[in-house]
């Protein structure tokens, strides 16, 4: 089995309890921003530390800066889009709609790196967005306030096309810079970004758990390194149509779980959407 496969699947549990946290921190109702600094602060340090700590390897600083610059904007608000999202919508709406850019990414990939792919990795990629489809095809937002719904919507549409250009951009890290540099200065531009956006998501209904936000955002932090420098080292090897859609399962570790701890429904076609991610899985391994 593929090196790239293996990475990709601990990745994908990894982002799942990232994600998972999100919707934490978005049910403690604490300060998005203030969650993001220290989830985007704690990924710097530590990728800083193993960086400064290991071998130095020789990169185009200019390259390097604007991949960072890109990849941390973009990556900052895909991760900000997605908590406030998560305020206005259910967990198995707000998810499955974000992770609809696989579609976009898969075919730019193609486009873009030439990606040779099996018959099998294509079935496994198609099945992959049928279940995203699936999943996103939820009952109406009848149920909620149609002022905040709306914001949902817009926040996850938001969300979704920031999180395409954060895997191209990381993509082409993976290739042509160093790691822990790239995510090292990513991050660190997302945490300087974050927390001039900390007032501006401070609600005045909400609570000041800045402890609270601080702590969810280190455990987000930790996750978050250890799957995106796997993500990195797939990214490197394997092809990205194949990789993203891989990763981009996540949302169903979130989903689980937020039915095991928030005692969110599951609907039968949404059991049946997770078998089918299985099987995607298996079959882009082949």
């Amino acid at each position: 089995m593929n090196t790239w496969f293996l990475y990709s699947i601990a990745a994908l549990a990894l982002f799942g309890i990232q994600r998972f946290l999100y919707k934490v921190s978005a049910e403690e109702k604490c300060n998005t921003a203030l969650t993001t600094f220290s989830f985007m602060g704690t990924v710097a340090l530590i990728s800083f530390f193993f960086f400064i700590s290991g071998k130095w390897e020789t990169d185009s600083f200019c390259l390097l800066f604007c991949l960072a610059l890109i990849n941390g904007l973009t990556f900052l608000t895909s991760t900000i889009s997605t908590m406030e999202a998560l305020k206005h919508i259910p967990t198995m709406k707000a998810m499955p709609l974000i992770r609809l850019n696989t579609a976009a990414v898969v075919i730019l990939s193609v486009i873009l790196f030439k990606d040779r792919l099996s018959a099998f990795q294509v079935a496994g990629i198609i099945i992959a967005i049928a279940v995203i489809v699936i999943l996103a095809r939820q009952p109406s937002f009848a149920a909620e306030k149609e002022k905040n719904a709306a914001e949902g919507f817009g926040f996850a549409m938001l969300a979704l096309f920031s999180g395409a250009v954060a895997a191209l951009s990381s993509k082409y890290a993976a290739l042509y810079v160093n790691k822990l540099a790239f995510i090292s200065m990513s991050y660190f531009l997302s945490m300087i970004f974050a927390i001039t956006l900390r007032n501006r998501f401070q609600a005045k209904s909400e609570p000041h758990k800045n402890r609270r936000a601080l702590l969810i955002g280190f455990s987000m932090g930790l996750a978050n390194f250890a799957g995106f420098y796997l993500l990195l080292l797939a990214l490197e090897k394997g092809p990205l149509s194949v990789i993203m859609p891989i990763t981009g399962m996540y949302f169903v570790v979130v989903i689980g779980l937020s039915a095991l701890i928030y005692k969110e429904k599951i609907e039968s076609l949404k059991v049946f959407a997770i078998c089918l991610t299985i099987v995607s899985i298996i079959l882009m391994g082949l």
